[in-house]
């Protein structure tokens, strides 16, 4: 089941052996770039927007809902965020949820909290403190900066509002922000998982987590039973950075391989793009401006802390300030240096030595680098001098920190701002601050699997069947010539609200035996290398795991005085334990030789071709032995043929 069409923060359900398993639970963050942005202290430009009227049927109960800016419309009202679809299946149902990294864990407290849940949710260590922070940044931002009221109207009018609001998918199921007491109920839901932890899900199949190479923490997970074996391959990258390595080995030659979460700027090199990062800082600087770059707290921003630093101090500007912005900003920094086992084994060397893995301890025991929960915080306004460089959220530009320096540096062209996130198109982020004067620069730096990687990987993964997304087998809209293709792979598509069944024929299951039934089994060589023995007891199913128990002793009760002499009606275990399974062939002298012990004479030898036939004329009965069967018929007396019959299976062998 897909529920969510944003490419990179998926949100899938699976169901497998009765079972229903979340795929991560992505967040769609791009629905909030529709509504205005929330200042921390009251904008003039923004407040004196003029409102926007439909050009027909127009409810003058939606004045003020929507705003006007340089051709854009706007929602003048708390920012709303798109959900997994949840009419597919009931979340009350979901028995796991399976998150691979932090940025796709975002929409957990919509799907845990006051749904019914109760299921499990397993995670990384990483994935659980660093999601923590952007959650609770998340909140911190939209709460910090409260609205009066919350517009409603205008998703009755979509038809009549212009693009891209005419275009909102599924307007009326947006929500605001959840409270901090979800973020903390859903948080507590999690299960720690660890690196190539084997993971017992209800009996049904084993849960593997295994380094994806994308971020601290971030993961693939294999599905595995003893005859299937399913790969989620979400958010990885081949890339050297930070984090531990992607481990290839643990995802090679499965049954299905569900594939997504691709880079989402395709056409450029990260390492082009960092490098662009640092001479337009740099340029910056020498002009007198300062540099914002809106960020998230985790993440790439850890290696522009250690790129830009290097850079500036090349370039003799190493007396400028850097301040790092955010509400979660000390804990973010302080847990990152923790996350020895987390890193790339040049990152864990320096524990070792000792050192710190991440540079950026030592700007901030240097004061290089300085952080603050917000610019209002005490001690920013005394710390703070230009030019400089921030880093603060929200990357959208819709709240937080960063709403403030637009408004501060915004009318200044020696200023600017550096995107380096790709979840938001920068033009659509800007809109609603035009005109500005402060120069703008896109540096998308996403280490995620770009499509010649994914390519090469897939063809080394060698699954039997490639699950992704319609999308990524459709050329790209910036590169024609960039889309997945493997001619020799089966590839099942799927988009948004699409159920398609995957094709894994579950054809045997793994059977557990009792240790005092396994005793019992006596094995017998019917064929060279090969052992019979039969197995009497009950098949328990006790979830979703199947073993056999002995049969249970019955104890038989004395007849009664008025039931006569009749016999008890034996149990359907005690004729099971009598059935014997004949095997071998049959040697024909020593069936005479028996026949004739039983009464039988006057009995006849033929041979026909390769087969052989006993005449037993007294009786009106042939005996026909062909290659695998033998078959006797009788004229004469029904019990004739069953004693023949007893005869002949005293002449094999049996178990």
């Amino acid at each position: 089941y897909c529920l969510s069409g944003d490419l990179a923060k998926p949100c899938y359900i699976i169901t497998f052996k009765g079972l229903r398993i979340m795929l991560d639970c992505g967040l769609t963050e791009q629905t909030v770039l529709n509504f205005l942005p929330l200042p921390f202290v009251q904008s003039l430009k923004l407040s004196n927007l003029p409102n926007f009227v439909p050009s027909s049927d127009h409810d003058p109960q939606m004045d003020g809902e929507l705003k006007e800016c340089c051709g854009r419309v706007f929602v003048d009202s708390v920012p709303e965020f798109n959900l997994p679809m949840d009419k597919m299946l009931d979340f009350s149902e979901l028995d796991v949820i399976l998150i691979s990294n932090y940025l796709n864990m975002l929409a957990l407290p919509y799907i845990t909290e006051n749904t019914g849940f109760k299921g499990k949710v397993y995670a990384t260590e990483p994935t659980l403190q660093i999601g923590r922070f952007f959650l609770e940044e998340l909140v911190d931002y939209i709460e910090v900066s409260p609205k009066a009221c919350t517009a409603r109207l205008w998703k009755e009018k979509l038809h009549l509002l212009p693009s891209p609001l005419s275009e909102a998918f599924r307007a009326k199921k947006w929500r605001t922000i959840f409270s901090l007491k979800d973020v903390q109920g859903s948080l507590s839901k999690v299960t720690i998982m660890g690196y190539d932890e084997k993971l017992d899900i209800l009996g049904a199949f084993i849960a593997t987590p295994v380094s994806s190479g994308y971020c601290l923490g971030s993961s693939n997970w294999v599905l595995s039973t003893a005859h299937e074996k399913i790969c989620y391959v979400s958010g990885s990258s081949t890339l050297t950075t930070h984090p531990r390595p992607i481990n290839q080995s643990a995802l090679k030659h499965a049954d299905v391989l569900i594939m997504t979460g691709l880079t989402q700027a395709p056409t450029v090199n990260p390492d082009t793009k960092l490098g662009e990062l640092c001479m337009n800082v740099a340029l910056t600087i020498r002009n007198n401006g300062s540099a914002l770059i809106p960020c998230y707290p985790s993440g790439v921003v850890y290696d522009l802390f250690e790129c830009l630093t290097q850079n500036l101090e090349n370039a003799g500007l190493n007396n400028v300030p850097m301040f790092f912005i955010s509400p979660v900003a000390d804990s973010s920094l302080a847990y990152s240096n923790i996350l020895a086992e987390w890193l790339s084994s040049a990152k864990q060397n320096k524990v070792y030595v000792p050192d710190d893995p991440f540079p950026h301890a030592f700007y901030l025991r240097n004061s290089k680098l300085k952080h603050y929960n917000h610019v209002f915080s005490e001690g920013f306004s005394k710390d703070f001098r230009q030019p400089c460089v921030v880093f603060c959220g929200h990357p959208s530009l819709r709240f937080g920190d960063a709403v403030h320096f637009i408004e501060m540096w915004g009318n200044n062209p020696n200023n600017s701002i550096i995107f380096t996130e790709p979840d938001f198109p920068y033009l659509q982020v800007l809109a609603p601050f035009q005109p500005l004067a402060m120069k703008a620069f896109y540096c998308p730096i996403d280490t995620s699997l770009n499509y010649q990687q994914a390519n090469k990987l897939i063809k080394e993964l060698k699954p039997n069947v490639l699950v992704i997304p319609e999308a990524y087998t459709k050329p790209h809209p910036s590169a024609p010539n960039l889309f997945i293709e493997q001619p020799d792979k089966k590839i099942i598509t799927f988009k948004c609200g699409e159920i398609i069944r995957l094709p894994l024929k579950r054809k045997l299951d793994r059977i557990y035996i009792a240790s005092e039934l396994a005793q019992k089994i006596l094995a017998r060589e019917v064929a060279t290398g090969v052992s019979l023995s039969t197995l009497t007891g009950v098949l328990q199913v006790k979830d979703k795991v199947h073993c056999i128990q002995p049969c249970a002793e019955t104890i038989k009760e004395e007849p009664s005085s008025s039931s006569g002499c009749q016999s008890s009606v034996p149990s359907k275990e005690d004729v099971l334990k009598n059935v014997k399974y004949e095997y071998g062939t049959i040697d024909v002298d020593a069936l005479m030789k028996r026949l004739t012990q039983d009464g039988f004479s006057n009995i006849k030898m033929e041979r026909n071709g390769g087969n052989l036939t006993l005449q037993l004329v007294n009786e009106d009965t042939t005996i026909k032995f062909e290659d695998n069967e033998t078959h006797i018929i009788c004229g004469g007396k029904p019990t004739t043929r069953l004693k023949l019959r007893d005869t002949l299976l005293k002449c094999l062998q049996s178990f």
